[in-house]
């Protein structure tokens, strides 16, 4: 992900120490994702086994630290925040789809029983189960690549970066909408997950930015 945003930003002309806000954001997003994780699962082990447990990351609690980190590193080095942070898309996604085959890897974050061909057992997942299940990880994982591909294309026909940033959102939000349906989470608001609200706040942040793109070209 860092490789690709490193290449974005020579496209887009940036100076080199552009790519610290990658560095920072990648701390950030695994300091972030592992401390939502943990807040999510308070109670059913001593905080320090949930922190230290080999599993266990929230995309979202990454996608919130690594985004506060990376902003203050952009601000820090008194960059354009948009521009920077379109041209980190790619490498977002590819980063996504990669954490996903991690977590499909250790047995995290799979999604409810399921009797079709592909679904898999997880025996020493987190948490175990011995009951095929919807491998809710490749999913995400595969379905992230075409958004991969497409917001290489974007950036490389140079289309304006509220735009490419606004459809990023939209994209990875309403994709995890629609898989958070098959996975295993409590249920808040009637059928709706915390990741669900997440996903649509997400979704809602990008249409605002796409529309605000219209409205600047018009």
């Amino acid at each position: 992900g860092v490789w690709l945003f490193r290449r974005e930003l020579r496209r887009a002309g940036f100076p080199e120490n552009a790519a610290d806000a990658g560095m920072a954001g990648v701390f950030g997003g695994l300091l972030g994702a592992k401390l939502l994780w943990a807040v999510e699962h308070a109670g059913e082990a001593p905080v320090m086994d949930l922190l230290l447990s080999r599993g266990g990351m929230s995309w979202f609690g990454g996608f919130a630290g690594g985004l506060l980190a990376g902003t203050w590193m952009i601000r820090r080095r008194r960059l354009d925040l948009i521009a920077v942070l379109a041209a980190a898309t790619p490498g977002l996604a590819a980063g996504h789809a990669i954490g996903r085959i991690g977590c499909f890897l250790v047995g995290d974050d799979y999604g409810s029983p399921s009797t079709l061909p592909w679904a898999i057992a997880f025996p020493e997942g987190l948490p175990p189960t011995t009951v095929p299940v919807h491998p809710t990880q490749l999913y995400e994982a595969v379905l992230l690549v075409p958004i991969l591909v497409l917001l290489r294309r974007w950036r490389r026909d140079r289309l304006p970066d509220r735009l490419v940033l606004g459809r990023y959102l939209l994209l990875t939000g309403s994709l995890r909408f629609a898989i958070e349906f098959v996975r295993i989470n409590e249920r808040v608001i009637g059928p709706l997950t915390v990741a669900h609200l997440a996903s649509l706040a997400v979704v809602a942040a990008g249409a605002l930015l796409i529309f605000l793109n219209v409205e600047r070209e018009h």
